[in-house]
Parts: structure tokens; sequence; C-alpha cells
């Protein structure tokens, strides 16, 4: 296992120089953020990326992630020219050397949350969803007034999306992402990256769009649709856990050397489609990540690892979720976890 952590690039609040001094951090998780979605990444913007993560002593892991453009998963004409541009984004990865790229399928939404600082009950603040504070969301406005979401849809681009995923039934959403693997997986293996697939987080339909990337079986059958050991999941604890139906560490055990990456998070559930994020260690939320961590190393998984979304914590201000401060202790949880286990 490699303990990475995410960085946003020099935008970031975060300097690389902090993340260094985190203990066992030896991999950066990033990407180019300002690269119009759908075009393709050079060899050399993503090369001085590259080397400003090395020059500190890190070495770039993961890109996470290049974004899957909206007319691939809704199966326009474009999508050709659009998954061509994907592939040399892919290749110029294989020739810098990054490995692993976690990438996701979700329609116009990405992540989403209804509160980006609930208060719990130790001061801190964290990350939370409510289906039914969602619902009472007004997206006539776009996207903007959206805790959590950075992409700008004004609201005629946002209404279009929308009505055009209306004819977009899950059957034809899980064929749009085969055709995109059978023609993205074979530049991965030629370069030498492997894909791993990002759950739909919270793993259940929003806005009434199909979301096919929620549960264990999800995961399988998108293994299944292109048979290669490129094709790979993200494992994320706290996408999936917020299901309180999904067995995490079966999960694992099933899907085996097809896990490229794991985020690994807690949550707590509070009710129907209702949930806030906690602390990384077990007891603070609904997920068992000894038992997770002890799944992963039964089969034999030594990819990259990191802390995912953390709390507001010890006065800290910065980007929601992606604090330095319960990152590094969540990074340090996890690395006591993994020497328990290994020298049990």
């Amino acid at each position: 296992m490699e303990m990475t952590f995410r960085w946003f690039g020099p935008a970031d609040p975060i300097p690389l120089a902090h993340i260094r001094q985190i203990p066992g951090v030896r991999g950066v998780v990033s990407a180019l953020y300002d690269v119009p979605v759908g075009d393709p990444w050079s060899r050399e913007r993503l090369g001085r990326l590259k080397a400003d993560i090395e020059a500190v002593g890190l070495r770039l892991a993961v890109v996470e992630s290049i974004p899957v453009h909206e007319d691939i998963k809704l199966g326009r004409r474009s999508r050709d020219r659009l998954i061509g541009n994907y592939c040399d984004s892919v290749r110029a990865m294989g020739e810098l050397g990054i490995p692993v790229l976690c990438y996701n399928f979700m329609p116009v939404f990405d992540w989403l949350r209804t509160d980006l600082a609930l208060r719990l009950a130790d001061g801190s603040t964290a990350l939370a969803y409510d289906d039914a504070a969602l619902a009472a969301l007004d997206l006539s406005r776009g996207t903007g007034d959206l805790p959590g979401w950075a992409a700008a849809y004004g609201p005629a681009e946002l209404a279009s999306l929308r009505a055009a995923y209306r004819e977009v039934p899950e059957a034809r959403l899980w064929d749009n992402l085969a055709y995109f693997l059978e023609r993205v997986i074979p530049a991965a293996e030629a370069a030498g990256v492997r894909l791993a697939i990002h759950p739909d987080d919270p793993p259940w339909s929003i806005f009434g769009l199909p979301r096919i990337i929620c549960t264990g079986a999800d995961l399988e059958r998108l293994t299944t649709l292109v048979n290669s050991p490129a094709n790979g999941v993200t494992f994320c604890t706290g996408s999936l856990g917020a299901n309180p139906d999904n067995d995490l560490p079966a999960m694992v055990r099933r899907l085996g050397p097809r896990i490229h990456f794991a985020h690994c998070r807690n949550v707590r559930v509070t009710g129907t489609r209702r949930f806030h994020e906690t602390a990384h260690p077990s007891a603070c939320g609904g997920v068992d990540l000894r038992s997770v961590l002890q799944a992963l190393l039964d089969v034999r998984f030594t990819g990259p690892m990191r802390p995912d979304h953390g709390r507001m914590i010890w006065g800290e201000r910065g980007r929601a979720g992606y604090g330095l401060y319960d990152r590094a202790l969540g990074a340090m949880y996890l690395q006591g976890l993994w020497e328990g286990l290994t020298r049990a």
C-alpha cells in the first residue's frame, strides 16, 4: 500500500511542503484543473505538474481526474472525437509514468452535499447530505448555489442537460460507459495506465438523473464491460458506505485485483438517504475501516490509498472536506491500522 494525499495544484491553500511533512505520505493525487472538459491534456502541462511534485520529494501517483465529457455519457455524435482526446490524455500519463487514473461517470453532478459545514458535537464541522434538503434546492439558477459543486452550468445549460438525460435510462448509460471503455482501455493498456472508476457519491439517483455505479454488483458489472486488468475501480469507503446495504469487506474480496486505488474515510448514516462525514477512526462512524483494510490486505492490495474527505478542525479554514489537519490524522490512522494488520 502506498499512502497518498490529494492536492489541488498551485491554487490549493495547502502547500506541497506541508504534505511532505506527513509521515509515510509519499504520493500525491492531483490533476490539471484548468483544462476545459473534453480537451486533451498535453504531455508538457502534465509534466510540469509532475515536476513540481517531485521537486519536494513526492511523486504523482494518481491523476484524479480527467473529467468525462457529458456528450460521451449521453452518447452524442461528438463522443468519438472526445474519446480520442481522452485517449491522448491517457497516453500522456503513460509517457510520464503516472500509473493510475481515477475517473467517474456521474451524469452532470459530481459528488454532492447539502451542507458543507455541519457542526458536530465536538465543535468540528463536516460535509453532510440529506435527501430532503436536496429536494428543496432550486436549480432554476443553475449550479452556482449548490454546496460542493464547482462546475459552472447556467440555468439554460443545466435545464438542457437534465432534459437530455431524460432520454438516457440506466441501461443506455451502461451502454455508453461500455462504448467509452471499449475505446479507452486499449489505449490505457498500451500506455501502462490503470483506470479506476469512482463510485457515484451519494450512491443513488439525484435530481432524477441515472446513476449506475452504486453497489458491489455495479462495480463487478463494470469490470466485465471490458475484461482487462486495466479496467478497475476506486474503492471509496465513504461513497459506498453511505448506503448501509453495501457490505464493504465482502465487496473488496469480490473485486480483488481490480481495485486500483482506495479512498478511505468514514460516514455516519442518520436516516434514509441522510448521512454526515466523520473523523476517520471506525468508532466515529459506521464504516469498519479495520475490516475494510483487512480485506484489502487479504486480496493483496498494493496500490495507492488516500485519506478522503476530512472535517475542519483546530480553526482551519479552506476547501470544505480538504483541509490539512484532519486528513493528516486520517493518513496516520490508516497507516497505523495497516501496520497493525501486516505485523499481526
